[in-house]
């Protein structure tokens, strides 16, 4: 929608005006409401756990240790961007390690609107038992696993 009209459905009282220019591809894979004969596929983002440990790039091994259980630490900047992961395996290093020193910086990641049913195929392809689910700007939306019961 132009700035025109958003500027004046706000001045007609509404109040979640969205001015967005990307498209409609890049507003499924920011994981924003859909419409439409597909609106009731599942996505990732429908099934992604959003409560997940993080951690900032600046920490230490020592520091975030306590806060790693069954899934990785995923390592995000103040915006919440992902900047990479850490498994249970990295965090047995030195305690004043550094987070970036024993982090992957290229995990897998996935955009929302993939529909959740194409992620086994992928996973067992990939070998891979956990995927990162990031906005098209890289902000965390959660964590795919494969199998929550084998996973660990």
């Amino acid at each position: 929608m132009s700035a025109r009209a958003a500027s004046r459905l706000i001045s007609l009282g509404f109040a979640h005006v969205y001015r967005y220019q990307a498209g409609k591809a890049d507003w499924f894979a920011s994981g924003l409401p859909r419409e439409g004969k597909e609106a009731h596929i599942p996505r990732v983002a429908d099934v992604a756990k959003r409560d997940v440990a993080t951690c900032r790039l600046d920490e230490r091994v020592g520091d975030v240790r306590d806060r790693v259980g069954d899934e990785p630490l995923i390592v995000i900047d103040a915006d919440r961007v992902v900047l990479g992961l850490v498994g249970r395996d990295a965090l047995t290093s030195d305690p004043a390690t550094p987070i970036e020193h024993v982090m992957d910086p290229a995990p897998v990641t996935f955009r929302p609107n993939l529909r959740a049913g194409d992620l086994p195929d992928y996973f067992t392809k990939q070998g891979v038992r956990h995927a990162i689910v990031t906005t098209s700007d890289g902000v965390l939306v959660g964590l795919i696993r494969l199998n929550p019961v084998e996973d660990g």
